[in-house]
């Protein structure tokens, strides 16, 4: 049955528990004042028969927000109890009747208003009659779909999606364009059911005009494997569909922005969109320095640069390494200047009575960032501490094209083919400079170390990936066939220079100097099959099992040289040279059993894969092999109380091999002062984890809860040894087992949501707290560090139509780290952070707008000193016209010059604390014009 709830201008929620003694005031205050009932009963018009479940709303007459609801009784009748003195409005809505409407007053003469028979009329029926209308439909619950209708809300001139969504109650949008929905994130944002540019959130909901859009939908989307075969298996996705008004799927629109400040800080953005039909095409430009790197511009490549990892499928690939000389991703995490220039195309189309689709973007950018780190580190050790000091400069850049296509053809009604293909291309240039001493707990000097690693990477991958899915004549059988295909290569070119000297107890002097070539030449290529077959046992009861087959080859050649007579890099450094290849064969299988009856989900079963491991070493001409078995056992529980309510716990366990850098490491010297050993007697470990997830909503209330737990243990752990040498302060690493210990991760969190229509406002509290346990050897001593974490924040945000909007969190943390070797290892103390955002509209169209975040990082046993940081941005801006699509904006960033880069940790019995460069205080001034040619004349024209 749908549930329609009449439009009303949007009024936030409050929290209970946040603020107690006001709500105890208003309940004291409401008991005082006579309350009233309304009660009736329901019939059909024509059949005089009773309506059962039909829906009952008392609205405020004043802004049509709900003040009671309830549903008929198998009678057809109804009561509301514990209203106030006032004007309200009456609505009662049943499928497929009209609704019916009525204006009343409540007063101190009549505590009951009784309406009696109400009665309902068929639609069928109404033919050319008037039907009583309310006000438009807001909200719509079909199913697991909640359904808003723009035009119950208000839209500004020149509004973004964005805006619209900021109105609809449950929804939270931070100042990053961040969605938070009924309790929970929403990382997909789909238009007319496709995606946009991937599927960056943000570039939707920043961009497309609230104007063009028929309906937002909202719901949790299964996942392609059990939207194919019909079977719940529990993995959901909070996602909105952005459906586009049919006269507005034909035209273009965009943007242009560009804006220059105090200290040459600039930045410009451009984006054309053109639709026609079911057809999109979209451009993007952006060029800046102000940390804006891009528009969805965070795809992480797969592979980087020289070791070898393990794959979930439980197969070895040769990738980023720990030397230094890995390639730059392009990624920025504030530290440092960037310097950004961004551009993408994308264009999707649907023909054949949509049985065929075509989604493909390409992207192009190149991305910079310099800057410098200073650390202060102490290694507590089992009988005495080792004082680090570093200075790290670096510059770093990246120019990188990536395309990708996906094509879908619906061959029948029961056979569909999907094909994904992507490349990269990928040039990186980075420079490093470092600088570190070391000295003992009486401040002797140890060591001194100066590294200079330059590095040029050109990097190619190549990914095709096709499946089959067919629907057999059974009701419930399903057969589908997956097939990938990944090539990669890696070829860089760089220098190592280094000088490092240890000191005895005189203070005498002993030199390293290392002047190299490093050039390394790494490929990777991989085939992967799966074939799953789906077989109802009954009507509750379905089973899928798997077979995959895969192929594994890849080859890391690595040289050295030093230099030689000519002073040309042409000796060969056998010592650091290697030259590896690499072959395996994985079996994998498995079945997973499926029980679904009214609202129960389960899941359970298990998948084994055997891995055949052959590594050859291409100079000692020696071969290393290795046979395993990957156990994945799971196990999932799921019951919905309703639509909006629900209850999940999940088990999985798996099996982690030690990986190749851990049993057999590859020698390099770029860090004389951190050496790594292997240690091919590793077993692999096993980790058994949980989670509970419980969830619920009330649309009409706009109450959420959410309360989550996760515990995780491992078995037969695979550790850290380090051995550190007192008198010259060089560590050497090593992975083994305990099998006696078993290292634990424990958390626990919630939060509690509730609309208090008094204050109008919405409040959210929300709680934490994990605890962690892990091991490591210093110097052969077993350590045990335990961490614990607890913290809380309350939440309050309140939008005005056309007056204001803010919202702010705010809340305290404890964490308590102690370690049982050394005494210098504990750390605990206080911190708090707080984050706000507001803006206010002004009398001739001037808007000011702000945000800020505030950190507070207290004293330890450990670090004796606190840091508080407040990140205060603001800036006013000027709208232009009727539609308001030019903008003219002052922005200063950091108003208070308090940008100071820090973090520090406390882990293991290793301290850190780190200062590092950033962007600080400027001023920018920019002119923003949106235009719009969507069924309709640009509104540009004035």
């Amino acid at each position: 049955m749908n549930i329609l709830l009449r439009a009303q201008p949007h009024k936030p929620s409050l929290f209970v528990a946040g603020l107690l003694l006001m709500l105890t005031m208003l309940c004291f205050s409401a008991s005082a004042q006579v309350l009233h009932s309304v009660k009736g009963r329901t019939i059909d018009t024509a059949s005089t028969s009773i309506l059962v479940d039909a829906s009952v709303a008392i609205l405020n007459a004043k802004d049509s927000t709900l003040v009671k609801f309830a549903r008929t009784l198998p009678n057809g009748n109804f009561q509301l109890d514990g209203i106030k003195s006032g004007k309200f409005i009456l609505l009662i809505s049943y499928p497929k009747y009209a609704d019916f409407v009525d204006h009343f007053s409540l007063d101190s003469t009549q505590k009951i208003k009784d309406y009696g028979k109400i009665n309902l009329t068929g639609l069928a029926k109404l033919l050319n009659d008037v039907v009583i209308t309310g006000n438009r439909t807001a909200i719509k619950i079909k199913g697991d779909t909640t359904i808003f209708d723009p035009k119950a809300y208000n839209i500004e001139p020149n509004a973004k999606v964005e805006d619209l969504i900021k109105q609809f109650p449950g929804f939270q949008v931070d100042k990053d364009g961040k969605i938070t929905a009924q309790g929970k994130s929403v990382p997909k944002v789909l238009v007319d059911g496709e995606e946009f540019f991937g599927d960056d959130p943000t570039l939707v909901t920043k961009n497309l005009r609230a104007d063009m859009v028929e309906s937002v939908q909202l719901y949790d989307k299964s996942s392609d494997q059990a939207a194919f075969t019909g079977i719940d298996d529990g993995e959901k996705t909070k996602t909105l569909n952005i459906k586009l008004k049919e006269d507005k799927k034909n035209g273009y629109f965009g943007k242009l922005q560009g804006g220059y400040g105090t200290d040459d800080f600039y930045t410009g953005q451009a984006m054309f969109n053109k639709f026609w039909g079911k057809k999109k095409f979209s451009a993007y430009g952006i060029l800046a320095n102000t940390g804006t790197v891009g528009l969805g511009w965070d795809d992480r490549d797969k592979y980087g640069g020289n070791s070898l990892n393990v794959s979930d499928e439980g197969y070895f690939y040769y990738s980023g390494g720990g030397d230094d000389f890995d390639s730059y991703n392009g990624q920025y995490n504030g530290q440092g200047i960037p310097i950004a220039r961004t551009g993408g195309l994308h264009f999707d189309s649907k023909w054949n009575k949509d049985k065929e689709s075509l989604n493909t973007n390409y992207k192009i950018g190149s991305f910079s960032v310099s800057g410098d780190r200073n650390t202060i580190s102490q290694n507590n050790l089992s009988n005495g501490v080792l004082n680090n000091v570093s200075d790290q400069t670096n510059e770093n850049s990246l120019f990188r094209q990536k395309v990708d296509a996906t094509y879908e053809i619906k061959i029948d009604t029961t056979l569909t083919l999907k094909v994904n293909v992507d490349g990269t291309l990928k040039n990186s240039n980075t420079l490093n400079n470092f600088n570190s001493s070391s000295s003992n707990g009486n401040n002797n000097l140890l060591n001194t170390s100066t590294r200079a690693l330059k590095n040029k990477v050109d990097e190619q991958q190549f990914d095709m990936n096709a499946l089959f899915t067919k629907k057999l004549k059974k009701k419930g059988r399903t057969l589908s066939l997956n097939l990938r295909e990944s090539l990669n290569k890696n070829n860089s070119n760089g220098t190592l220079n280094s000088d490092n000297k240890f000191y005895d107890s005189l203070g005498v002097a002993r030199d390293s100097l290392i002047n190299q070539l490093k050039v390394n030449d790494i490929s990777n290529s991989s085939f992967v099959s799966n074939l799953a077959y789906t077989e109802p046992l009954s009507k509750t009861f379905t089973v899928i099992v798997n077979y995959g087959l895969s192929l594994m080859n890849g080859q890391s050649d690595r040289k050295s040289f030093n230099k030689g007579q000519g002073g040309n890099y042409s000796v060969l450094d056998t010592v650091f040279s290697n030259n590896y290849q690499l072959d395996q064969v994985i079996n994998q299988g498995g079945a997973i059993f499926n029980y679904k009856k009214g609202k129960t989900v389960v899941n359970f079963g298990s998948k084994f894969s055997g891995v055949n491991f052959k590594q050859k070493d291409v100079y000692a001409d020696k071969t290393y092999s290795r046979n395993f078995i990957n156990y994945m056992p799971q196990a999932s529980y799921q019951y919905r109380f309703s639509q909006q309510k629900s209850l999940r716990i999940n088990y999985n366990g798996n099996s982690n091999q030690p990986s190749l850098d851990q049993i057999q490491p590859v020698r390099v010297n770029t860090d004389p002062l951190n050496i790594t050993l292997g240690n091919p007697d590793l077993k692999p470990s096993f980790r058994s984890s949980l989670n509970l997830n419980y969830n619920s909503y009330k649309v009409l209330t706009n109450q959420s809860i959410y309360i989550g737990a996760y515990g995780s243990l491992t078995a037969n752990p695979i550790v850290s040894n380090v051995t550190t040498d007192q008198k010259t302060g060089k560590s050497t690493y090593q992975s083994v087992n305990i099998g006696d210990k078993t290292p634990s991760n424990f958390s626990m969190y919630g939060g509690f949501g509730r609309k208090i229509q008094a204050l109008d406002l919405n409040v959210y509290l929300n709680l934490d707290a994990s605890t962690n346990s892990s091991y490591n050897f210093i110097n052969d001593v077993l350590n045990n560090t335990q961490n614990n974490s607890y913290s809380g924040s309350l939440s309050l945000s309140q939008y005005k139509n056309k007056k204001y909007s803010f919202s702010a969190s705010f809340g305290p943390s404890y964490n308590i780290s102690k370690a049982s070797v050394g005494t210098f290892g504990n750390s605990s103390g206080w911190g708090a952070n707080g984050n706000a955002n507001a803006s206010v509209q002004l009398p001739g169209k001037f808007e000011i707008s702000t945000d800020a975040n505030y950190l507070y990082t207290g004293k330890t046993q450990t670090f004796n000193n606190s840091f508080k940081r407040l990140l205060w941005n603001a800036a006013l801006t000027k709208k232009f016209f009727k539609s308001e699509d030019l903008k003219l904006e002052m922005k200063v960033n950091d108003l208070l010059n308090q940008n100071v880069g820090f973090d520090r940790s406390a882990y293991n019995g290793n301290i850190t604390q780190s200062s590092y460069t950033t962007i600080k205080r400027y001023f920018l001034f920019s002119i923003m014009w949106d235009f719009n040619k969507m069924g309709g004349g640009l509104n540009a024209k004035k």
